[in-house]
């Protein structure tokens, strides 16, 4: 009995952890340009790896050498569809034994079903990213879903780890930090999509953007959602106006975001069952906003714009755990391992 939930809470958090790895090499896919790497799905020019697709592969960089179809850029992205598949693999396994032993366990499986048919959402949006290539609403879509699976598998492992009893009273802030994970959804999908649309270097001064507080701005081109890469609704390329528009709401809410989740954690950092993940959020606070002026200052470096990524899935566990042991407030310290049910 001990074996196997042992065997579950391993599972769970290997999963967790490839999940959180998956995400960050996600974002250096699309930082490094290599989402059509190979532009069909799921093979790559009808072969199961890049070695089949050579010549392929070499056709298509001649023709375009600086398109985004190379040799490396193949490999990056079918590393990150092996990669996502694998995790899938490991999510059915999660929801077998969630099932399979959910008395032994002594939880119920709903939450590890929900991860399955997210994961399977996530896969279907990542077809889709390469078939519609890289539309941005679609990739977009598809950053928010990644850390959404994040969020999950994070509720899940932080159902298996013990922490300190928190005092009935410390349920107030369960209603403020839902919302504040609210508002970093948001932030997080602003964020997306100033990186689907390559907008990070809209504006390169800082705090104002182009000698401005208040540019001149497009935000109908913008946060038109549905249009093709670097396009208008109407079919003209995308403005400089409405790239700034996109730059500038993201770096704007940021300070939101800042303000309003950074006082929350230092007042949650006083409870003991919760400090940890707190102190986390204002740590991961700070990285972001230095990660993301040095973004501008040095011209989006690859990895300070991939440690930037990290950082919001950082801030989404984080927020998570913290609900997490909010919720079991007033009751028993959370043991390692639920008792079964009778």
């Amino acid at each position: 009995m001990d074996r196997i939930k042992e065997r579950y809470r391993k599972l769970v958090f290997f999963t967790w952890f490839l999940t959180l790895d998956l995400i960050m090499f996600g974002a250096f896919v699309r930082l490094t340009d290599s989402g059509l790497g190979c532009p069909d799905w799921p093979g790559c020019y009808g072969s199961v790896t890049p070695l089949g697709a050579r010549a392929d592969i070499h056709e298509a960089a001649q023709a375009m050498p600086f398109g985004p179809v190379t040799l490396s850029k193949a490999w990056i992205e079918m590393i990150h569809r092996y990669v996502g598949a694998f995790l899938g693999m490991l999510i059915i396994a999660i929801v077998y034994m969630a099932w399979r032993h959910r008395r032994v366990l002594g939880r119920t499986p709903t939450l590890a079903t929900v991860s399955l048919v997210a994961v399977c959402i996530q896969g279907a949006f990542g077809a889709w990213t390469v078939t519609h290539k890289l539309m941005p609403a679609v990739v977009t879509a598809h950053l928010v879903l990644g850390l959404s699976l994040l969020a999950l598998l994070t509720w899940l492992a932080a159902r298996e780890r013990p922490h300190i009893a928190l005092p009935a009273q410390a349920a107030r802030f369960m209603v403020p930090l839902a919302f504040g994970l609210g508002l970093l959804a948001v932030q997080v999908t602003l964020g997306g999509w100033v990186s689907t649309n390559y907008a990070a270097l809209a504006c390169m001064d800082f705090p104002t953007c182009h000698g401005a507080w208040v540019p001149e701005m497009d935000f109908h081109g913008g946060f038109s959602v549905i249009r093709g890469l670097g396009e208008l609704p109407s079919g003209e390329m995308i403005s400089q106006h409405a790239l700034t528009a996109i730059h500038w709401v993201h770096r704007n809410f940021a300070f939101v975001v800042l303000a309003y989740l950074g006082v929350l954690a230092w007042k949650m950092q006083r409870l003991a069952g919760v400090r940890g993940p707190a102190r986390l959020i204002l740590v991961l606070l700070a990285a972001q906003l230095l990660t993301g002026l040095t973004t501008i200052f040095f011209q989006w470096p690859l990895l300070i714009a991939v440690l930037h990524n990290g950082g919001a899935a950082g801030l989404t566990l984080a927020c998570v755990v913290a609900l997490v042991r909010l919720a079991t407030a007033g009751g028993p310290p959370v043991r390692q391992f639920a008792p079964a049910s009778p």
